[in-house]
Formats: C-alpha cells, sequence, structure tokens
C-alpha cells in the first residue's frame, strides 16, 4: 500500500499536470494565438503569391487568410455538437 508522502506526492504530480494542462488550452483558445495565426498564414500566402507572380498578392492573401481563421474558430462549435450527440 502506498505511503501517505507518496499519495500527497502523485496528488502533487496530478496538480502539476492540471495547471500544464490549463495553461495549454487557454493558449490553444487565447486572442494572442490566433491573431498570429492570422499573420503567419497571411504571411506565407503572400509569398507563395508573389514567388508565382499572382496580381495584388497583398490583398488577394487576406481572403484566404482570413477564412482559415474563421474556419478555426467554428472548431469549438462543432466539437460541442459533436461531443453533445457522442453522449446520447
Amino acid at each position: 500500500m502506498a505511503s501517505i508522502q507518496e499519495l500527497e506526492k502523485q496528488l502533487e504530480e496530478i496538480k502539476e499536470r492540471n495547471r500544464r494542462v490549463e495553461f495549454d488550452k487557454a493558449w490553444e483558445t487565447s486572442w494572442t494565438r490566433r491573431l498570429l495565426v492570422l499573420v503567419f498564414t497571411y504571411l506565407v500566402i503572400v509569398v507563395l503569391f508573389l514567388v508565382v507572380e499572382l496580381p495584388n498578392p497583398f490583398v488577394n492573401a487576406l481572403v484566404p487568410s482570413v477564412a482559415f481563421v474563421l474556419s478555426t474558430l467554428t472548431v469549438p462549435f462543432v466539437k460541442d455538437w459533436w461531443l453533445r450527440r457522442l453522449r446520447k
């Protein structure tokens, strides 16, 4: 049987893991992350459009960048819907 000290150590390890998971979830849902995804997506698409010599790459890169971020915003709603269906 585990001693009190071992149980306390395991409990602290679980608490520390839960804190890390909470921080990871906070990052995943943060507007800072969403803004970074938007900016990096935009920059990659601009470079691609410049390389393939498409007209107005700085303007035309806005549409796919915004569309990508909007698609990531819908994921929590779809996940919630899916989980509700799974639980029934």
